[in-house]
């Protein structure tokens, strides 16, 4: 890429977690800023230990034009009930990202992490009302500044996770497996099912195996 070409990074994080929100984060960065991109220790935010990923996002939120776009449980939950398709909404999430950084900054290419049908990102882009050169990758967290943005959206998410763990008085996990339902279960004892309406993202299999565990019994 030319040395001084704006770029802008977006990825998101907590697509795969039956708790917490959904988020989208996006940082803009130019070639020339790649030199302070790899002294803060960017890459890939999945490969980075919490306590150090928790700084990076910091240092980046300070040094770099950024917007972390939220889905909250209940937004996202109200969405997918309507679309019932999660690439949608994630495309949604990224063009959102990309017009809210544009009425602000130039930026000459968008790099999404790819996660579905290039149209997807492009229609809900145009339906934004902007127009953007983009490239949609597989593994875009090769590029620093999708790098970046999943620092930015982890650490996001990271922190609401840590919020609610707090709220329920109870240590929330990541992910979807075992644990989450184990989880699950014990705030069904002390809360009433439509509280996971506000903490989860209810279409999960987790929702059912919670409310209704003598289903999946064996």
């Amino acid at each position: 890429m030319p040395r001084g070409r704006r770029i802008l990074g977006v990825d998101e994080s907590g697509k795969g977690d039956f708790f917490g929100p959904l988020v989208v984060g996006a940082l803009l960065a130019s070639d020339s800023d790649l030199e302070k991109l790899q002294e803060l220790g960017v890459r890939d935010g999945k490969l980075i230990a919490n306590k150090k990923l928790l700084t990076i996002d910091e240092q980046l939120r300070s040094y770099f034009p950024h917007i972390i776009i939220m889905f909250s449980p209940e937004e996202y939950n109200r969405q997918y009930a309507s679309i019932k398709n999660l690439n949608k909404l994630l495309a949604d999430g990224h063009a959102r990202a990309i017009a809210a950084v544009l009425v602000k900054h130039r930026v000459d290419l968008a790099v999404s992490d790819k996660f579905g049908k290039t149209e997807l990102v492009e229609g809900a882009i145009r339906k934004k009302g902007v127009t953007i050169d983009l490239q949609q990758l597989v593994r875009g967290e090769r590029i620093p500044q999708v790098a970046a943005a999943s620092i930015l959206a982890r650490a996001a998410f990271m922190r609401e996770i840590e919020k609610l763990s707090a709220l329920l008085e109870i240590d929330i996990p990541r992910g979807a497996g075992s644990i989450v339902d184990e989880a699950g279960r014990k705030l069904a004892k002390r809360h009433p099912v439509s509280l996971f309406g506000k903490i989860a993202k209810i279409h999960f299999k987790n929702y059912r195996r919670i409310v209704n565990p003598a289903l999946f019994a064996k």
